[in-house]
């Protein structure tokens, strides 16, 4: 939240040269207050986990937000009780004619597929495009950032020669943005990928802006100039036990998966995950939905788009 000082107190210029949001008690008497509505596309297979998990660093703030679930209506998923979709998610049909202050799209455990035989590509595409009039602020997470890569930019990811899984070590690029407001110069954050893109491509598209990245798992964090779009290849939200689970599951399927890193102390499944990236999960998503949502969006949600 911004603090409020009295009128042309001399660190005003000071803190907001520092990036630092400060509201004067003019704006403060004036101000009007709103919820803020926020979208979330779930195209996880594990809907109740990842919903939840969101859910958990967005309430984590003194603001008012309204979440609205979205699915596919183009695709139903097999892993995921139909009377929870029946009672708490919403389709586009529904949607297609609000406006939003914010968007969270989701990954997918897709990497191995075409982007344009995902039996719901056609439907995502729409919704992308819907979003840039639609919603003033977007956060495409994981296997969404990659979607969206390809489709606003034509950026086509490559293949790890096996899974990226583990927590790493990343490198904030961008020290004085807002979105790293109470980050260390380096922070640990889960991984759980088998495609990136390099930063070479990031660098080829004018727009796009390079905010974190890490020596073993390259790009983390990308976000465009006017800070409309922000694209995470790391997963800050997951729970102590999300890559393990994922673990266990691959070996399940007879997959042969490396034990994730810096993950299990001294290597060994058997002992519980110490959880060293909590703090970077909440302010993250915190200050994402505070300086790029909620002190960017218009007061009026309808004028979203009309710019």
């Amino acid at each position: 939240m911004p603090i409020k000082i009295q009128d042309s107190l001399p660190a005003q210029a000071v803190l907001e040269n520092e990036n630092i949001f400060v509201m004067t008690e003019y704006r403060a008497m004036h101000q009007d207050i709103r919820p803020l509505k926020v979208l979330i596309l779930n195209l996880m297979p594990t809907k109740e986990v990842t919903e939840t998990q969101l859910l958990r660093k967005l309430s984590n703030s003194p603001l008012q937000v309204n979440i609205e679930l979205l699915q596919t209506a183009s695709y139903t998923p097999t892993h995921v009780d139909s009377n929870h979709l029946d009672s708490f998610y919403t389709t586009f049909d529904k949607v297609k004619d609000q406006k939003f202050d914010g968007m969270i799209i989701t990954g997918a455990p897709l990497e191995h597929v075409e982007y344009e035989d995902v039996a719901y590509w056609d439907e995502l595409c729409t919704i992308m495009k819907w979003s840039e009039k639609h919603v003033h602020c977007t956060y495409y997470l994981c296997w969404g950032a990659y979607a969206a890569f390809y489709y606003f930019y034509g950026i086509r990811h490559s293949f790890y020669e096996e899974k990226l899984s583990g927590i790493y070590t990343h490198r904030v690029l961008k020290p004085t943005s807002p979105l790293f407001r109470g980050f260390d110069d380096i922070f640990h954050a889960p991984q759980s990928r088998e495609i990136y893109v390099t930063a070479d491509q990031i660098a080829s598209v004018p727009q796009l802006e390079l905010m974190a990245d890490s020596d073993e798992a390259g790009v983390t964090i990308v976000k465009t100039e006017d800070s409309r779009k922000f694209f995470v290849t790391c997963h800050a939200e997951y729970d102590a036990d999300t890559l393990a689970k994922e673990y266990y599951r691959d070996l399940e399927r007879g997959l042969n998966p490396q034990i994730p890193r810096n993950y299990f102390p001294d290597d060994d499944p058997k002992n519980p995950p110490v959880v060293n990236w909590r703090s970077t999960g909440q302010l993250l998503y915190t200050n994402w939905l505070n300086y790029y949502v909620y002190q960017s969006t218009p007061y009026d949600v309808d004028s979203i788009g009309k710019d």
